[in-house]
């Protein structure tokens, strides 16, 4: 644990109190203790909530696990992890059903050395710097207000004082531990809740001796990696409303109109049009008893959700069912005459999500995926500024390519008049940012604690800072 550094956990810590870059370190410390020879570990996303000073030590635990004589396959984005690699593995070339084929393969050190890339390989494009994440044209420096927090106390933050810039994209940064998330969900959040939310409804300061600021703020949303539904009736297509609109057009076809049909005969939570033996889900849920529950494709609908009677029904040439199995991508052109439906497709798509299904079950989504269908109906939310979007690093399990199109989703919120607070330890998002708050020095109890604050620059010109000793050389590219 000492070699993972969570030196400074308590014994009797409990689990839901830890951070996740604690919680994950936690899991590698059990195995990695274990000191096996010849054993293959696969890690996945192992340095996830990971700042770059407790990578280091990480990649230093399992460059010494693979010297003891073991394999270690770790999927991962982490540039310093894939540079610490000896073999490289490059799958793609793009997401969902434009991936899935072997882009490139081979020694680190030849794939870096050689004079062209000829797989055409993204990854490896930016490895090498062919590629770069481009730094902004300038910083916001507009005064839109500001939330004013006096004397935080909550875990390890001990008597914060901190003014928050609104108008501005905004990154809450520091090591793992360091009290990151206790500031943006027990201080910044709960807070904007008591003020602006009817439910939460209080006059009375969270976690801290007075909050001021919230009359510059409209509403405040928490864009988080919870799945976006429980069951698989819900969908890309149902989250973000363009359903609806897809159940109307079914509705006004001919053969509807014939039969008598409304658009509920199209809906997947309402008996008539839906499969009854697996009430629209397509799937029948099989309880495994000591195992995780199994889904089995129904065997009277053959997971198309719907009756037979319902399928005869056909726009431009397609069911209701095949509707479902198209990709975002299809979808856009398909629906490129009805704006209700396009509209909100194309914000899917501009969020690098164009290879979804539009059925796809919401149970399937991995975090990162559910986050940004998140994002897109965000986006699609017509004349909305003033709000307060809190994003838990949304880089997660995203590549170089899908972390530039997030930037650009981002900077578009803001400059919509909005304010994004994200908690972050990706460079190249923290590089892209307004104004940076750095907590720490450290984690645990040696944290909680205001280090820096200020422009990426200034953060970088901090020598106390370990967050602007690694963001420095990313300021240079």
């Amino acid at each position: 644990m000492i070699n993972v550094g969570i030196e400074y956990l308590s014994l009797n810590r409990r689990a839901n109190t830890l951070s996740g870059g604690e919680a994950q370190r936690i899991r590698l410390a059990s195995q990695l203790g274990s000191g096996l020879v010849g054993a293959l570990y696969v890690l996945d996303e192992p340095t996830i909530g990971l700042h770059q000073k407790d990578n280091d030590k990480l990649i230093g635990t399992l460059t010494k696990l693979r010297d003891l004589g073991n394999t270690i396959i770790v999927v991962e984005h982490d540039e310093d992890t894939m540079f610490a690699s000896d073999f490289l593995v490059d799958i793609g070339p793009g997401a969902g059903v434009h991936g899935g084929e072997v882009v490139v393969s081979g020694y680190m050190d030849e794939l870096l050395m050689a004079k062209d890339n000829k797989s055409g390989s993204i990854t490896l494009d930016y490895l090498r710097g062919d590629r770069v994440i481009e730094l902004p044209e300038k910083r916001r420096d507009q005064d839109k207000g500001k939330l004013k927090i006096r004397g935080g106390k909550i875990f390890n933050i001990k008597n914060m004082n901190i003014d928050l810039p609104l108008g501005k994209f905004v990154c809450v940064t520091g090591v793992s531990g360091s009290g990151k998330s206790s500031f943006v969900y027990e201080i910044l959040y709960k807070n904007l809740q008591g003020r602006l939310e009817r439910k939460y409804r209080t006059n009375e300061s969270h976690n801290c001796e007075s909050f001021s600021g919230s009359e510059y703020v409209g509403r405040t949303i928490m864009i988080d990696q919870s799945p976006i539904g429980r069951t698989p009736r819900s969908n890309p297509a149902t989250y973000t409303g363009s359903w609806t609109f897809i159940r109307d057009m079914f509705a006004t076809t001919v053969m509807a109109k014939e039969r008598g049909w409304q658009a509920n005969r199209f809906s997947f939570n309402v008996k008539g049009g839906r499969c009854e033996a697996c009430q629209g889900n397509g799937t029948i849920e099989v309880e495994m008893h000591f195992l995780p529950t199994v889904y089995v494709p129904c065997d009277i609908c053959r997971g198309k959700r719907f009756t037979k009677e319902t399928l005869e029904v056909k726009f431009k040439g397609k069911n209701v069912h095949q509707v479902l199995e198209m990709t975002a991508e299809e979808a856009l052109e398909f629906f490129i005459d009805l704006p209700a439906i396009y509209d909100r497709l194309k914000c899917l798509n501009d969020v690098g999500l164009g290879y979804l299904k539009l059925g796809q079950s919401a149970t399937t989504l991995s975090g990162g995926e559910a986050q940004r269908v998140k994002i897109a109906s965000e986006l699609y939310r017509p004349h909305l500024h003033k709000t307060i979007y809190f994003l838990d690093e949304p880089t997660i399990g995203l590549h170089y390519e899908d972390v530039k199109k997030l930037i650009e989703i981002l900077q578009k919120l803001v400059d919509a008049g909005n304010t994004v607070v994200v908690i972050e330890h990706n460079m190249d998002l923290i590089k892209s940012s307004d104004y940076i708050i750095d907590i720490g020095p450290e984690g645990g109890n040696k944290g909680g604690e205001i280090v820096a604050k200020g422009t990426p620059e200034d953060i970088a010109m901090n020598k106390n800072s370990y967050t602007g000793s690694y963001l420095k050389k990313h300021l240079k590219k």
